[in-house]
């Protein structure tokens, strides 16, 4: 199921309990234990120059082993407008662009680690929020990344009590400097 925005756990304040871990086995290569690895994927259907996979793939990175993963896979499309808006309207039935959108996985895979599932996040919606709030791009990428990794997680900022938005602040303190 898609989850959208994260408009309203924005300037969630207050500290909260971590996800629950999803912990991925280890791995023995030559005799040397091997720590199971967080691939995260991109996608660039728009593409905002310079280079933002890597900066993005480390802050991903640092944010699941923060929420107890060890070893999984995510995928992330980062697309325009016209892109988020058709798989809002085809999979939330919501007729029009938003941020971002998660897609949980769940699920492993016969020769890797945990699938958590699929990111999509439009470079344009991100350009206008950055602008808007005056921060730099990279840090708007970064605040709707972690929105949808916490989905991925389980949490649900639509059916809870702030859990989710206290946990993204709390999150967000720590990795966003």
């Amino acid at each position: 199921m898609a989850r959208e925005d994260r408009g309203a756990g924005r300037g969630a304040r207050g500290s909260g309990s971590c996800a629950k871990p999803l912990r991925g086995s280890g791995r023995e290569a030559r005799g040397l234990n091997v720590l199971p690895s967080l691939r995260i994927a991109f996608n660039w259907q728009r593409h905002p120059g310079g280079n933002a996979t890597g900066p993005l793939r480390r802050f991903a990175t640092d944010a699941l082993r923060r929420l107890g993963v060890d070893a999984a896979e995510v995928g992330v499309l980062v697309c325009d407008d016209v892109a988020i808006r058709s798989l809002n309207r085809h999979y939330r039935g919501k007729d029009a662009a938003t941020d971002v959108l998660s897609f949980e996985g769940g699920f492993t895979q016969p020769d890797g680690p945990a699938y958590l599932g699929d990111v999509a996040i439009s470079l344009e919606t991100a350009r206008r929020q950055a602008d808007e709030a005056g921060v730099p791009l990279l840090r708007e990428l970064e605040v709707l990344l972690l929105h949808a990794l916490v989905h991925l997680m389980g949490h649900d900022h639509e059916n809870d009590e702030g859990e989710m938005a206290t946990l993204e602040a709390e999150l967000r303190r720590e990795l966003l400097r």
